[in-house]
């Protein structure tokens, strides 16, 4: 076992981990946030999207001991005291998700593309979800939700 110490969502974590545990296994299991989906475990889906020191990632690519001292945020953490984020509410007005299993992943994905200071492009926005598997929505409410958000 390997003691990996880590802060999600603003929490603080150390926990001893399996060297093969990935990070996906770990944020469900361990820590029981259980909104970061795993569906492929080949980082093709996007699922599993979570932010590693703000950037956007595969939590099923990675191992829980190669994320030691880093600070992750899940889907769970993007709403703040109870209030959804304008995406999430952009998602919920345009009706961006049925079945919902893709959504945790693409919020997270496009959070991170929203975040870089210029505002995306409905054509990258399309690029960003072009890393997400989605078979419910054919994408066009997901586009609109992020263009509105991104001003675009």
């Amino acid at each position: 076992m390997i003691e990996v110490e880590v802060t999600v969502n603003g929490r603080r974590y150390r926990e001893p981990v399996e060297p093969r545990l990935l990070l996906s296994d770990f944020i469900r299991g361990r820590l029981g946030l259980t909104g970061t989906h795993v569906g492929c475990e080949h980082g093709v889906c996007g699922a599993c999207t979570v932010r590693l020191d703000g950037v956007a990632v595969r939590s099923c690519l990675l191992l829980a001991v190669q994320v030691d001292g880093a600070e992750i945020v899940t889907v769970e953490g993007l709403a703040r005291n109870g209030a959804l984020t304008p995406l999430q509410e952009a998602f919920r007005r345009h009706h961006a998700l049925q079945c919902g299993f893709c959504t945790p992943g693409i919020l997270m994905a496009a959070d991170d593309l929203l975040s870089r200071g210029s505002a995306p492009t409905r054509a990258e926005i399309v690029d960003m979800l072009s890393g997400q598997l989605c078979r419910c929505t054919g994408y066009t409410p997901i586009v609109d939700a992020i263009a509105e958000v991104a001003g675009a």
